[in-house]
């Protein structure tokens, strides 16, 4: 029953670009280290995901990183149930649809990814493949409601990184090509048989597709003394990402995806050596400082636990991790271990999937947390 406040007020809001994105606040990419950290990662990343996450932090790159497989898989707590053994529903909205309509109230959730990447100090390409699917039907009193928030990234980006003021200061940036496929609706009749992105509903398409380019810039500047204290801030998708550029590869959709605002973030860490082989880092972030994908002109103020987001790493000799965090209010921890040229990395973290309401709309906004487990197997040179 936990979602049968939303329906009043997703209805409003699913087709008005820029305002979709009022419930669960969705990262272009997610590194698992993040996630256990309760995603503070601006002022922590220093491996292949600078160049998505904070490319300043490539001046943290020690030698290079020839990343050739690193698949990830994401999946709420709530959705092993209603898959079983079908993990490839998720890209699929006919499977999809199945499966909420077989649990409804049930939030579906599911992500895969991979980013092979090369990364040197100051410099990295790479390249990325995401496909992320949240759902869920709400049951009414004449019919049921399917909402559907797809998202399928195909994308490469070239970053580098300045160091200034010997190493104290680190300025990069980062330019992205992405071919982006989305949905988000409800409107799909969850009678619907035979559903595809193609399949054309109330005059559009399931999907949007389209292309785009994006960039980012970041900067870190660390003080040269006891504990190195970091002050790190991203400004992401400068001036906005369109996905308008062309049609995209895949569907040669007419309707195109919503636009990215842009956003900025800020983080502070602190890194003191415990013992000799035991390092520890302590990290804080402040998420979309300007608020600008909730802008508080249009929304209801939620709490600013909706983007504040703090972790801890224990490192043991750069071959085992453990960490821990506190991610929009709900808990977080993570585990790594490295041998040789593998790495397995584990999490589970809790997302914030409740909407904002619009102002003036009379509704009240109450946290949903939705568990997630993720794991990462990955193999470098």
């Amino acid at each position: 029953m936990k979602h049968l406040f939303l329906t009043g007020f997703v209805a409003i809001i699913t087709f008005v670009p820029g305002l979709a994105a009022a419930g669960e606040r969705y990262d272009f990419y997610d590194s698992v280290r993040g996630l256990g950290m309760g995603n503070a990662v601006v002022s922590t990343v220093d491996e292949d995901s600078a160049i998505w996450l904070n490319p300043a932090a490539l001046g943290r790159v020690r030698g290079n990183i020839l990343t050739l497989a690193n698949p990830q898989a994401d999946i709420g707590q709530e959705t092993f149930p209603m898959i079983g053994a079908s993990v490839l529903d998720s890209i699929n909205p006919q499977d999809t649809l199945n499966d909420c309509n077989a649990h409804p109230n049930d939030h579906f959730h599911q992500r895969e990814q991979i980013s092979p990447s090369f990364v040197m100090t100051n410099f990295g390409v790479g390249v990325l493949d995401k496909y992320q699917t949240d759902a869920y039907v709400v049951p009414g009193t004449t019919s049921n409601t399917f909402y559907y928030n797809y998202t399928h990234d195909e994308a490469a980006v070239m970053a580098f990184d300045l160091p200034l003021f010997s190493g104290i200061l680190k300025i990069g940036a980062n330019i992205r090509a992405i071919d982006r496929t989305e949905s988000h609706r409800n409107d799909i009749p969850t009678t619907s048989k035979g559903l595809t992105g193609t399949t054309v509903i109330n005059g559009s398409t399931v999907f949007s597709e389209g292309f785009g380019i994006a960039s980012d810039m970041g900067a870190i500047v660390t003080l040269p003394v006891e504990y190195l204290p970091t002050f790190a801030a991203v400004w992401r998708d400068i001036g906005t990402t369109r996905y308008d550029i062309n049609h995209g590869s895949q569907y040669s959709t007419t309707n195109r995806p919503a636009s990215t605002p842009s956003t900025v973030d800020v983080g502070m860490s602190i890194s003191p050596i415990l013992s000799p082989g035991v390092r520890l880092v302590l990290a804080a972030q402040l998420s979309d400082i300007f608020q600008n994908v909730e802008p508080p002109s249009i929304y209801e103020s939620p709490s600013i636990v909706r983007r504040l987001h703090a972790g801890f790493e224990l490192n043991f000799d750069d071959h085992m991790f453990i960490r821990g965090g506190y991610n929009q209010g709900y808990w977080t921890a993570g585990f790594e271990m490295d041998v040789g040229n593998s790495q397995l990395q584990l999490a589970s973290y809790g997302e914030e999937i409740a909407s904002v309401p619009l102002i003036g709309s009379g509704q009240t906004y109450t946290p949903i947390q939705d568990r997630r487990f993720v794991v990462e197997y990955a193999y470098r040179y």
